[in-house]
């Protein structure tokens, strides 16, 4: 049977042999059994509880004792400002977290709300969620199959499986065949006896699957540890303030108010605000670019992946099947044109030849255009299609020498079709003509060709023998192995009527037909940049394989020369030596041997979309960052578990959409390479701003506690108000033009970033420390030039400009981390240079407006007093600059 419910054999047997349906008795004791046909959903954060969150945060909890400490002390302008911070911090978190989860949602819109049931041998339409294991099902063209079930009757069904398999192909059903849950009829009529319900049909399984707690992203667990670091950091250093403050006499209060500014000024604040802004920055520049990101914190992700997963129609190539040659009376015929417009030629042997005087040719043509449901209409100057894409290439061939299907139609009139299935792999359409019954089949070669009992040579009917088929079959595996998809037509005249199947035997062999599916012009051109950059590229298919290897070859995929991979063990040999992998020869293999092969695979071919998921799990257990691209229901688990999960705009159902991280608008994969090229640009600018704002709190730290162990108290540098502005006022627009950056030239020819790398690594760790030493020290020996003793306010003045002079320079330095900002263009970066100088002037605000500069313990400078704090930046600046080529110098050796 091979259902997959909640059903047991006997039952499913009992039910079966009741055509009349169940009883309403029966069916009420069944729905206590089993409960509801619908999808139920996991418990769901709430906004409430994400509100609730972001007051579990230790910089919320210092800055409130900071706040009650000030109030506490009469320093109500302290007080508002450190009050202003928390609610900025807290909203910001919110908005950064909170985001709905709609899957579940989508998944629940599949399934109508009524469905038609045979129940105590009559019709009831019942609200869907009322449908049971063992109703029978009564479905037409257009409804959508509520439930998994087993067909009991037939008449030319064709079920719509896209929203399940991403599939376009309709797909034949007959009699003994399971139809599931969420997928539409879209010819025919059946009636159908319920195995499955609710979650235990084959869609409420993937719901299952896609309801999964979603895992940290890399930058999620890189901003927490480092802000787990830095607020042991800022403790510890508050603390050895506090203790050499309270050691030296000054005033308890006061000197709890400033350790607590300190430990605020060691936990940059800005940085929810500017990595909000850079991400948010980075996804509409890359939406601009026709992928849309949906996940705000996975943005940074794609930078560190390792492995791109993707599909090959539609994103390798254009999505537009073209039929290129004719293989007709061991003739080999060549067509030109591409893409759907009727317009070509039919060459043999490079001569232009007339179809309409070789009937062997004009059969195939006029079979392959019956047996088709397609159509192609010209309006206005464009042609508009409508069909599967490969139908509509056939149509397009037959209509280049003027065969069109609704003319056709007028001596061969369709009586009956046969469809195309999964397992038949053939169609047949039956027609009738004034000399009788006529029937055209088309399919794979390799089912067609064993049904055939004739071939068709230059026009007259001959036995097929052994060498006719060598001959075929070895076309086929050439023109496979080129990257063509083909069909095979065959044909059977019956002077009178007969039975469906015997239509489909002894048929007479026309030709075989290769089409292909162009490779985007800029594919190749993306799979070579991905090799530069360390990204290896797999292609995940269900076409033939010899196709998928061929397209694979054409854009750079691989290179069968460079091996695939040296094994012992003879059945991975057999597998792995070609570099692709068909879906039976993947379940051939358990979890260890698949582990062995699975990072020299480039290709997988004729695979299902279930197996996605177990190819994600393979290459992250590796150690991989994979992206992986789907369309389809099934292809939602996948799309989950991937690290970056891709969803085709284009063709793409909505469940996929929702379980994705990334929605290509164009389906294009060269637009995978250009997010990915935007998510390195995005850690790189991450990097540069958190390496900046973490140099500049700690400068602070440094400035303070100089002040205090060789001052005293009473010569503080800076006061808590002070420090508090500049933590929160002048440093957030240095820090968001840097999240704003361009890319650094040559960012796609490096390789992936180790996703175990920290912000703070060995390089930048080293650069931080000991800039932060610097600005430090000079912005204390400013104080102590300044004379403190005689006037205490100009000096703290003095140095608060020395601070606020630095943002002009030093954001400059930090625009690349690894060499001079001199090589990359010093004013490239226009919010840079209009940022940083609208912060300064803005700051002197504190400084020149009266009242506001006494409650901030500030005076006027005069230009001449301004001298030395720009002099001094300038120098750190300078300083900064000369030790990155020092570190830089330094790591090459």
């Amino acid at each position: 049977m091979g259902q997959e419910n909640d059903i047991s054999e006997e039952l499913f047997a009992e039910m079966k042999s009741s055509r009349d349906g169940l009883s309403e008795q029966e069916a009420q004791e069944r729905l206590a059994i089993y409960g509801k046909n619908e999808l139920t959903e996991k418990k769901k954060t709430t906004a409430l509880k994400v509100l609730a969150g972001q007051f579990v945060n230790l910089i919320v909890w210092v800055l409130a004792a900071a706040a009650v400490i000030s109030l506490a002390i009469g320093e109500t302008i302290d007080f508002w400002v450190i009050m202003f911070t928390i609610a900025v911090v807290i909203i910001l978190g919110f908005i950064q977290e909170y985001r709905a989860e709609k899957a579940m949602e989508a998944l629940k819109s599949i399934v109508q709300p009524e469905t038609t049931v045979l129940r105590d041998k009559r019709l009831l339409k019942i609200l869907t969620v009322n449908v049971v294991p063992g109703d029978i099902l009564i479905l037409e063209t257009g409804d959508k199959v509520p439930a998994d079930a087993f067909v009991l009757e037939a008449v030319a069904l064709k079920i719509d499986e896209s929203a399940l398999t991403g599939e376009s192909v309709p797909v034949g059903k007959t009699e003994n065949n399971t139809i599931f849950a969420g997928t539409q009829l879209v010819h025919g009529k059946c009636k159908a006896l319920v195995t499955a319900i609710g979650m235990e049909t084959k869609i409420g399984q993937i719901a299952s699957l896609i309801q999964t707690r979603d895992e940290h992203t890399p930058l999620q667990v890189k901003i927490t540890k480092l802000s787990l670091t830095l607020a042991f950091l800022a403790v510890l250093a508050s603390a050895i303030t506090f203790a050499i403050g309270i050691y030296i006499g000054a005033p308890f209060g006061d000197m709890l108010l400033i350790s607590l500014a300190l430990a605020v000024a060691a936990v940059p604040e800005g940085l929810p605000l500017t990595l909000t802004i850079t991400l948010a920055y980075g996804m509409k520049k890359m939406a601009g670019h026709n992928a849309i990101i949906r996940k705000m914190l996975a943005v940074e992700t794609l930078g560190s992946t390792t492995i791109i997963c993707t599909d090959k129609t539609g994103t390798l190539t254009r999505n537009e099947m073209t039929v290129e040659k004719l293989f007709v009376s061991e003739t080999e015929i060549d067509v030109t044109g591409s893409g759907y417009i009727p317009k070509g030629e039919f060459l043999k042997r490079g001569n232009n030849i007339d179809v309409k005087k070789d009937n062997t040719t004009l059969n195939l043509l006029r079979g392959i255009t019956l047996c088709n449901n397609s159509a192609i209409e010209k309006k206005g100057e464009k042609w508009e299609v409508i069909g599967d894409p490969t139908e509509i290439a056939l149509t397009v061939a037959a209509a280049k020498v003027d065969l069109w299907k609704d003319e056709l139609e007028t001596d061969y009139e369709t009586t009956e079709e046969i469809v195309f299935t999964s397992e038949r792999k053939i169609m047949t359409t039956i027609h009738k003509t004034d000399s009788g019954f006529f029937s055209f089949t088309k399919g794979a070669p390799e089912f067609v060709l064993p049904q055939c009992s004739f071939i068709e040579k230059n026009g007259e009917r001959v036995p097929l023998t052994q060498k006719d088929r060598k001959i075929i079959l070895d076309k086929n595996l050439e023109f496979a192995s080129s990257a063509y998809r083909v069909l095979a037509a065959a044909c059977k005249e019956e002077s009178a009527g007969a039975d469906t199947d015997e239509f489909e035997k002894d048929m007479i062999f026309l030709g075989l037909v290769a089409m292909i599916d162009p490779p985007r012009e800029e594919a190749k051109e993306a799979v070579a940049m991905c090799r530069k950059a360390g990204i290896k590229v797999i292609m995940i298919t269900g076409d033939n394989q010899e196709t998928a290897k061929a397209i694979g070859r054409n854009i750079g995929l691989f290179d069968d020369k460079n091996g695939c991979g040296v094994y012992e063990d003879e059945k991975l040999l057999r597998i792995a030596e070609d570099c692709a992998v068909t879906g039976d020869e993947l379940e051939e293999l358990n979890d260890e041997e698949f582990d062995i092969i699975v990072e020299n695979i480039n290709v997988y071919a004729r695979t299902m979309p279930e197996q996605k998921l177990r190819i994600v799990n393979a290459l992250q257990k590796k150690g991989h960052i994979v992206a992986m691209t789907g369309d389809g229901v099934n292809d939602a688990p996948a799309l989950k578990k991937a690290d970056i999960g891709i969803a085709m705009g284009i063709k793409g159902t909505d469940v996929a959409k929702e379980s994705s991280v990334m929605i290509l608008q164009d389906d294009n994969f060269a637009t995978i390479v250009e997010a990915v090229r935007g998510g390195r640009t995005i850690y790189n600018n991450i990097e540069k701003f958190i390496t900046y704002l973490i140099s500049r709190n700690f400068m602070l730290i440094i400035l303070i506690m100089a002040g205090i162990s060789l001052l005293g108290f009473d010569l503080i540098p800076l006061l808590a108000l002070q420090i508090l502005f500049i933590n929160m006022f002048n440093e957030i627009m240095p820090a968001v033009s840097l999240g704003l950056d361009p890319a650094t030239p040559g960012i796609m020819t490096i390789p992936p970033r180790d996703p175990d790398d920290n912000f703070l690594k060995k390089r930048n760790l080293f650069l931080v420390i000991t800039l932060a030493f610097a600005m430090g020290i000079a912005s204390f020996l400013v104080f102590e030039m300044s004379d403190p003793v005689a006037d205490t306010t100009m000096a703290r003045t003095l140095t608060f400009a020395t601070v606020v002079s630095m943002i002009l320079f030093i954001p400059l330095a930090f625009r690349s981390l690894e060499k001079s900002v001199f090589s990359i263009g010093i004013f490239s970066n226009h919010f840079m240079i209009t940022g940083v100088t609208a912060t300064f002037f803005a700051t002197m605000s504190v400084m020149y407006i009266p009242k506001l500069n006494v409650a901030f313990g500030l005076i006027p400078l005069s230009p001449a007093e301004w001298i030395m704090p720009i002099a001094v930046a300038f120098v750190t600046f300078l300083f900064a600059e000369g030790l990155k080529l020092v570190i830089a110098a330094v790591s090459k050796k």
